[in-house]
């Protein structure tokens, strides 16, 4: 095991990208090493018992039987055979899950999960979710959107604010603070103008793309500062008769919602974001006896299960259940801190079993002064936002450690075991 400095890293944010959007969908899936993957949208996490069913179904009958949540609350099936794209296509239409074919990889919408259950939001963004969704789906300027676009739509509390979104709506108590990538400038807006100012904002990233050639994806990756792009923004909504005046972006984050039960929700983390199907099957089940007709999917891949019909004793004993299936049900767990890739054998470019890993080292993980996300090579698929500690698989065997967090020295450390982690952070954090 070994420390150095780690050398610089550019900051830059300009990319221009050589190929096509290759992001996967519903109806373009992803050849990976267990088969084709197929990544379902959920906008806003939010999914209802029977569209539930219609998944866990299809992962049983096409897939490896599994679902896997990713780092904006959509989901995965994967382990799928390469003749079966036709029929997952028909049974996510018949669940209403594909409302519009072209664009099906374009609505990345994350909302705030708790939003009308816990008494916390400035406002219940559902309204806002369902009108953005609804007209992102009826605009046809927004098919061209990446299928790494994010809108996210935070009631107030800035959990999904603080998750890099290229467009944010943020409930204030006179409206909304509509923001444009990293910019620190926001445009405050009627609160019920918000989803269609968040629309116009894309469409406004697509015009400067058409204009200028540039080949990127992200706002945050134009060759224009995010006061020009925000500047554009306020002047096509000013056009489009919404009325809006500049303001200060509030930069103010909350984490996601701890396990337990919250507010009128059951909330459970899920270990590495794979679920079984008894997990999911239970889930659902839950749901339905608490009268709630619905899940709410994390970013933090979690699930927030809305329990307006359950009395004390009753969101304890479904907790309970949910508790029996392994998913997490305790805020003091350590797998609240512990994340990682698909890793071995899924992934081809992947060097180490990383979910074996990470599991292995739970304990030690627990010990973390931040969170661990492990990787099985340096893209660091689905890694958090924030403050975190990178396990990167090596080429040579092991992984590297190092820091990805504001306000801490830049340090690597080699780990030949996964099963010497804590001397290992030791010595990175000392």
């Amino acid at each position: 095991m070994s420390t150095a400095p780690l050398p610089p890293s550019s900051q830059a944010t300009v990319v221009s990208r050589d190929r096509g959007d290759a992001c996967p969908g519903s109806l373009r899936l992803h050849t990976a090493d267990d088969g084709a993957l197929a990544r379902v949208r959920v906008p806003g996490g939010v999914i209802t018992v029977a569209q539930a069913e219609a998944l866990v179904d299809a992962a049983g009958r096409l897939g490896d039987g599994e679902l896997h949540l990713t780092s904006r609350g959509n989901v995965q099936v994967r382990g799928l055979r390469d003749d079966c794209g036709a029929r997952l296509a028909g049974v996510l239409d018949a669940a209403g899950l594909l409302p519009s074919p072209g664009h099906e990889r374009a609505r990345n919408i994350v909302a705030s999960p708790l939003s009308g259950l816990d008494g916390r939001g400035v406002r219940d963004v559902r309204p806002w979710l369902s009108a953005l969704d609804e007209s992102l789906c009826a605009s046809g300027a927004a098919r061209a959107l990446s299928g790494r676009f994010l809108f996210a739509l935070d009631d107030g509390r800035g959990d999904v604010a603080g998750l890099g979104a290229d467009v944010t709506v943020r409930a204030v108590d006179d409206g909304a603070l509509l923001t444009v990538g990293s910019a620190d400038e926001a445009l405050r807006v009627s609160g019920d103008e918000a989803a269609r100012a968040a629309l116009l904002a894309a469409e406004v990233f697509l015009d400067v793309l058409r204009e200028t050639g540039a080949r990127v994806w992200r706002v945050d990756e134009l060759d224009l500062s995010p006061s020009e792009l925000t500047q554009a923004v306020g002047s096509r909504l000013t056009a489009a008769g919404i009325g809006c005046v500049p303001a200060p972006n509030d930069r103010t984050t909350a984490e996601g919602p701890p396990p337990g039960v919250i507010g009128s929700a059951l909330s459970v983390h899920v270990p590495l974001g794979r679920l079984t199907s008894r997990q999911w099957r239970t889930v659902t089940r839950v749901a339905a006896e608490v009268r709630s007709g619905e899940l709410r999917l994390t970013p933090w891949r979690g699930i927030v299960v809305p329990a307006p019909g359950a009395n004390a004793a009753a969101a304890a004993d479904a907790l309970a259940r949910l508790a029996g299936t392994g998913l997490v049900t305790d805020a003091s767990s350590p797998w609240l801190r512990v994340g990682a890739c698909i890793g071995r054998p899924g992934c081809g470019r992947s060097r180490s079993d990383v979910r074996a890993d990470a599991a292995g080292a739970l304990a030690d993980a627990g010990r973390s002064p931040l969170p661990l996300y492990w990787s099985g090579c340096e893209r660091r698929c689905g890694h958090p936002r924030g403050d975190r500690i990178d396990v990167v698989a090596a080429p040579e065997g092991g992984y590297r450690i190092d820091v990805a967090a504001q306000g801490r020295p830049a340090r690597t450390a080699a780990l030949d075991d996964p099963s010497h982690l804590a001397a290992a952070l030791a010595a990175l954090t000392s």
